[in-house]
C-alpha cells in the first residue's frame, strides 16, 4: 500500500486535476467512477481509492472530519489529502464498497438520535460543521443519502461523504452577486471551478458560463484594485 502512495510524490506543487490523474494513471491507478465534482481512481492493488477534483471547497472539511473521527473507526482511513494552487484537490482513502440502502438509513437514524455507538462521531461532525458554516456560505447540511454509508473490506459500515457544497446556489451566486463568491473563495482556490466533471447534472449552459466567468473576473479586478462595494 505504501508503494502505491509513492506515486503522489510525483505530483508537482502547481498541478491541476488533469495532471494529478495523469500521474496516478502512469503509476497504474485506473478510473472507476465519476460524479459532478470529482473522478475516482482505484490503486493497482484495489485497496486504495483517490478522489480527484478540479475544485471542491468542501474537501478540507471532509478530510478534517476523517482525521478527527479516526478513533471511532466509523469513517474511512484517510491516507492522504492535498490542496493545490488553482483549487485542485485530492483525497486518498481505503477503498470501500456499497452497503445496502437500509443500512445507510439506519446509520443516519443512529446519528440523529446520537446513540452511544455513534456519539463521538456526531460530536466530531458538529465541530466541523460549525467551522464550515462560518467559513463557507454554500456549505450544505449533512447529506443523509444512504449511499454515503459504505462498507470496508472487514464488513464494518463507515460514513464516507457527509458534506457537500450547494453547487446550484454557489454558481447562481456568480450571476446574482459575483462579488460574494470572489470575497468568500480566494481566486487561487477556484481557478478550475468551471472544469467540474458534471457527470450527473450535465455541462454548464455556454451563455450562463460566459456571464459567470465575466462577472467573477470583474469582481476579482475590483478586489485587486481595492475597490470594495
Amino acid at each position: 500500500m505504501d508503494n502505491e502512495l509513492e506515486a503522489l510524490k510525483d505530483v508537482p506543487p502547481n498541478a491541476d486535476h488533469m495532471v494529478i490523474e495523469r500521474v496516478l494513471s502512469a503509476a497504474g491507478w485506473s478510473r472507476c467512477g465519476q460524479g459532478d465534482w470529482a473522478v475516482v481512481l482505484v490503486s493497482p492493488s484495489g485497496r486504495l481509492a483517490a478522489r480527484v477534483s478540479p475544485f471542491d471547497p468542501v474537501m478540507p472539511y471532509t478530510a478534517d472530519l476523517f482525521r478527527r473521527a479516526a478513533a471511532t473507526a466509523l469513517v474511512p482511513v484517510l491516507h492522504a489529502s492535498r490542496e493545490f494552487e488553482g483549487g485542485a484537490v485530492y483525497t486518498v482513502m481505503e477503498r470501500l464498497h456499497a452497503a445496502e440502502p437500509h443500512e445507510g438509513k439506519a446509520f443516519f437514524r443512529a446519528l440523529a438520535a446520537r446513540t452511544p455507538e455513534v456519539t463521538d462521531l456526531a460530536r466530531a461532525i458538529d465541530v466541523v460543521v460549525e467551522r464550515a458554516r462560518r467559513e463557507l456560505p454554500w456549505f450544505g447540511p449533512l447529506d443523509e443519502n444512504p449511499s454515503n454509508v459504505m462498507r470496508r473490506d472487514g464488513g464494518d459500515l463507515v460514513l464516507t461523504d457527509p458534506f457537500y457544497a450547494d453547487g446550484p446556489n454557489l454558481y447562481d451566486s456568480l450571476l446574482a452577486d459575483p462579488m460574494r463568491v470572489a470575497r468568500a473563495i480566494p481566486e487561487e482556490k477556484r481557478r478550475h471551478m468551471f472544469e467540474l466533471p458534471l457527470a450527473e447534472s450535465g455541462p454548464f449552459d455556454p451563455d450562463a458560463r460566459q456571464r459567470m466567468e465575466l462577472g467573477l473576473a470583474a469582481a476579482d479586478a475590483r478586489l485587486g484594485q481595492g475597490r470594495l462595494p
